[in-house]
Order: C-alpha cells, then structure tokens, then sequence
C-alpha cells in the first residue's frame, strides 16, 4: 500500500510553498472545486501537466470571494500567469436546478456543502484577479470557459452573453483538453515571447481590438460571423451563428472564427485534430495521488470524489454528437483512446491507493464502449462535418469494432489486486446493432454478453431519452424500439445465466421538440413495458449544444424552422409529472391534463386495469 507526505500533493499554502523550498510561483491555479489530486478532475490534470513542464505550481481551491480576498492574494505574483477555471462543472449548472432554483449541495465540495464558488465562477474569478494585478496574465480553461468562448446562450439569466473573454477581461482561453495548447503555450513562455504573441496556437482564444487584423498565416480558412450586437438583436442571427461553430467543430479542417463584439473582435482558433499515442498517455502518466490534498483531513467527505475514486478513464472524446450534450463540443469528435499498457498501469496504482477494496467503479469514458473506434478512411473523415457518426445511421467509415473494448476489460480483470470491473459510464447501444461489418456484429455481440455477465453492479445505465420519433430526430438519438431491442437482449442473457438484473434507460423531458402529449405518449410506453420512473431529467440548456440553441431561439438553427419547446417552469412541470404518473399526488392533475388533450385511451393505459404498482422502478 502506498504511503503519502503532504509534500506529494502541489502546494495550497505558502506555508506548504516553503516546505518545498520555494520562493515563488510560476503559476497559480484557482479553481471552483476542492483540490483532488485524481485525473478524473481537469484542474488538477491541468496542475499536474504544468508541473510535468517544469513549472512550480500552486493551487488555490475554493477561493473567498466575500472577505478580504486574501486567497488571490496570499502566493503574491506568479512569475508567468494565473490559470483560472469553475472546476469540473459549469459553475450555474452546479447551482442551480432546470427550473433555476437553487441547489442545496455541492458535489465537489467537503460534505457537499453548497456556496463555497461564486455564480459565473471564471468571470468572478479573473475579475478579481485582474483589478488586482492588472499586469499580470490571466489564462482560463476548464468546461466553463470551453462552452462560453463565444456568444452563447445562458438559461440562468435567460439572455445572450458574449464570449467569457469579453466579461471576466482574461487575456487568453484555452479550450477543450487544454494539454496540448498548453505545452506550446508554456515552451514559449519559457523562451520570453509575450502573451500577445502568441496567438498562432490552436485551440486558444483571444481578442483584439476591431482594427488589428488577426495573424492567419497559420491557418488556412478564417470564417467571421455576425456580431454579438446582431445576434442580440435577432435570436436567428445567433442560430445561424451556431451552425457554423458546430460543423467547423466538426471538421478536421476547422477554420479560425472572428465573433465581432463592441470595438472588439473574438478570435477563436482551431483545434488540434492530431495525437501520438504518447500525447495521448502522457497526462495519466503523471505522479497523482489519487486523493483529496490534506487539508481535507478531519473533514467531511467529498461526494464527487468518493463517487470517481475508484473509476479509470479510458478515452476522451464522443462521436455520438446528441444535440443536448457538451462532449463533443469540450472533448472533440474523435476518440482519442489510451494505450492498454497505460490503462494497466494507472489500475495497478489504483491498486496501491490506500483504502482500495478490490473493485473498479468504472473502467469507461463519455460513452463506455468507444474506446478505439475512429474512421477507417482518415481523408473521408477529415472532409466530414456530420456532428455524429452514428446518427441517423453508423457511418459506412466508422471501425465500430468492440474487440479492443472487449479485451481491455478482461487484461484489468486478470491483474493482481482486482476482484471486480464495473463499467459505470453510460453505454451506447447503437453501436451494437446495424453495423455494416458482420465481424463487427459479431463482436458487438460478444462484447454485450461479457458485459452484461461480468461487469453490471445490478444496474445497465442507457440512454433512450425518449421515446417519439420527431424528438429523437431533434436529439439525434436512435429508435425507441432499438432500447426495446436492447432490453429482450439483455433479460435474455440474465434469464440464461440465471441472474437478477436491470437496464435502467436514463430519459429526458421538455426537451426541444418534446410537446405535454408526447410526455404523455412516453408514459403510457413506460406503462406498457412495466417501468416505473424514480429519476429522472429535466432538459436544462447548456451553453454551446442545438438544444440549447432550439431553446433559445425557437427555430432548429440548420433549417430556421420553428420548433415547439416548453420554456414556462409551470409547462416543464407539467411534462416531468408525467414520469411520476404512478405517485398518487400526481393522478388528479394527469388525469385532467389528458382530458384536456382527449385522450382517454392514455388515461386508460395509465390508470385502467391492473394494480400500479412500483414493482420494476428505476
């Protein structure tokens, strides 16, 4: 078992700072989550990597906004910037509810108490960095940076905002999985070229004023969009913008984006499309703790980490391209998978992590079985702009085979030390069937089986959403009748084995498309199948996805066709209660809600014959 010092962990107090020898910085990290020294949690993959560079860094979790500031202020001026991100999660999500009422807990926080990071946590962050120590440059990251680096839309206050640069007055963005940009950034740095020459690298942001003309020798493309100012004044004007952010995400060929602003101009450069596989293991390979920092010691646990800490990831990235999700357009399109020689390394330190059992909690990544699935023809990818490869059907180019997935979980199953692999990511069931390759099939096949048998914790976690098919178009998911599928298989294969197990679909409600009679419609299908909701999702937009995009302006923003969305809390209401048809309170106000709509055949379903029971919830 290994054993820690305080020193194994990058320093949070200038005491700490001079116990290493230190006498100052070169960076100061400060993020909106407790310290967790796991690479489950971007800032400190983002601590680790800097230190990996040659850099001394510190890191300020959790920071005060309400005293005397003495948390931006207590490691004085870093010797090259500041980095800055909300953590793990965007700050307003971890805040607030769909019907934006706020949350009484923190997952990232000791305890999960609520209230220790500020709304907006990178604005609030840098601003006060930046009336501090004007000079000095602040760079901002993260998932919050990532999903706001242009206009975009924000539910909480139900407006337009411009790009995070413009209101935290950062003076560079680093967008998606940030190691890559940061290694040139820092190597330059190091060689004394200022920031503001620095705005050749990808997947960075910036802005210049109106009359400097950007630097597009190293790009081929340049694409400039409408104006936040025009975009505010028509809600069409920012659909169309969105289209274009989407596809050029998509692209291997992505141009650079200008967003006018005020006198100013948002630069948004390409993303890198190309990693070695070393650039791909090299951030796991960094000496993580895998624990808290100690100055969590005697304190309450923290959920998030107590939920991860037993969990590998195994890939980044999702080629699934659902319209509500932020994946792809924080993580990219294209699967970039671990080698198998890194994924058993980090497993034997979880091994040696004090307090291990024996048991992975996870062993997946956005989507459980992508690991190693990319585009059989690379040219035929580079000139693709489909958000998704599997949607409306797998993609003739995509290597869709699970027999890398397959063997991965049984080379961690054999080694030392593990008594159990459960695969805890959500698994995405239409690579398992319609692939254009019998042998891909055919592994498809094995590779349920194998998981089904050894590695559910009781529980198979999908994601149907829904169960219309004008809404799944909307979300670019499959068929209903494809989890149908799914569920004969899988109660097959438990009912040979002679095991007790469930496939618990995950499902969506007021989302974009999603009217109170197709909420009815899902219910009555619920019904039928023997399901009996617990927990369920409440759409709630997020900046940078179609959904929200739907949400905002009314108008699907590829056709500027209008579609119906719930947007009063009263009408989302209406459509979730239709989950909980079951719950006694809710039966008076369903039952009048189908009147209305004359639909006495559901009501039938819903509440005719037959005991309802809570026999099959989930």
């Amino acid at each position: 078992m290994q054993k820690f010092s305080s020193s194994d962990w990058l320093p949070t107090s200038v005491k700490e700072m001079k116990a290493l020898g230190w006498t100052e910085v070169d960076v100061i990290l400060f993020s909106g989550d407790a310290y967790i020294d796991h690479p489950s949690f971007g800032p400190a993959v983002i601590a680790r990597w800097l230190q990996h560079l040659g850099l001394k860094v510190a890191v300020v979790p959790q920071p005060n906004c309400t005293d005397d500031l003495r948390d931006f202020k207590k490691f004085g001026v870093p010797r090259l910037f500041f980095a800055v991100s909300a953590g793990n999660m965007d700050s307003m999500i971890n805040h607030y509810t769909a019907n934006r009422r706020k949350r009484s807990d923190d997952a990232f926080t000791p305890g999960g108490r609520a209230g220790a990071r500020p709304d907006y946590a990178v604005t609030a962050y840098t601003q006060i960095l930046k009336k501090n120590y004007p000079n000095i440059p602040v760079i901002i990251g993260g998932i919050e940076a990532s999903l706001r680096r242009v206009t975009h839309y924000d539910y909480w206050s139900d407006t337009l905002k411009p790009s995070v640069l413009i209101e935290s007055g950062a003076d560079l963005l680093v967008y998606g999985m940030g190691e890559k940009p940061l290694k040139t950034l820092v190597q330059r740095l190091q060689k004394d070229e200022p920031l503001t020459s620095l705005r050749d690298i990808p997947q960075t942001a910036f802005v210049v004023n109106q009359k400097q003309k950007p630097d597009e020798k190293e790009f081929m493309r340049t694409i400039t969009m409408l104006s936040f100012e025009k975009c505010r004044e028509s809600r069409i004007n920012y659909a169309r913008n969105f289209k274009i952010i989407e596809e050029e995400s998509n692209r291997d060929d992505a141009a650079r984006l200008l967003e006018p602003c005020g006198k100013k101009i948002v630069v948004i450069n390409p993303p890198y499309v190309s990693y070695s596989q070393d650039e791909i293991d090299e951030p796991y390979s960094l000496p993580y703790t895998r624990m808290p920092h100690p100055r969590y010691q005697g304190k309450e646990s923290i959920p998030a980490y107590d939920m991860i800490r037993d969990s590998v990831n195994i890939h980044r990235g999702c080629f699934g391209g659902c319209s509500f999700c932020t994946i792809s357009a924080h993580q990219g399109k294209h699967i970039l998978s671990r080698s198998e020689e890194s994924v058993l390394e980090e497993v034997k330190k979880v091994v040696e992590t004090p307090g291990f059992h024996g048991n992975l909690s996870d062993l997946g990544g956005p989507s459980a079985n992508m690991y190693r699935m990319e585009g059989s023809n690379k040219q035929i990818c580079a000139k693709c702009r489909r958000a998704s490869c599997i949607y409306p059907s797998v993609c003739k180019n995509l290597n869709a085979s699970h027999k890398p997935v397959t063997e991965i979980y049984q080379k961690v199953s054999a080694l030392p030390g593990i008594k159990r692999v459960f695969i805890g990511s959500g698994v995405r069931y239409d690579l398992f069937y319609g692939l254009h390759n019998p042998e891909h099939e055919k592994q498809a096949r094995e590779y349920f089986r194998e998981l089904v048998l050894k590695h559910v914790s009781g529980r198979l976690k999908v994601a149907p959403e829904h169960n219309a098919p004008h809404v799944l178009k909307i979300m670019r998911k499959p068929s209903f009748d494809l989890f149908l599928r799914l569920r004969t298989d899988f109660d097959a294969i438990c009912r040979k084995a002679g095991i007790k197990q469930q496939v618990i679909p995950y499902l969506i409600s007021s989302h974009p498309g999603s009217t109170a009679c197709d909420m009815a419609e899902l219910a009555a299908e619920l019904r039928r199948i023997g399901y009996f909701p617990e927990q369920v999702q409440d759409f709630t937009p997020t900046p940078m996805t179609l959904s929200s995009a739907i949400f905002c302006t009314g108008v699907d923003p590829y056709t500027l066709k209008p579609v119906f969305t719930a947007l009063s809390p009263s009408d989302k209401k209406d459509q979730q209660r239709f989950f909980f048809y079951y719950k006694p309170e809710n039966r008076n106000e369903i039952r009048q809600q189908l009147m209305r709509m004359k639909r006495s055949d559901l009501l039938n379903i819903l509440y005719g014959k037959g005991k309802n029971t809570s026999k099959g919830r989930f």
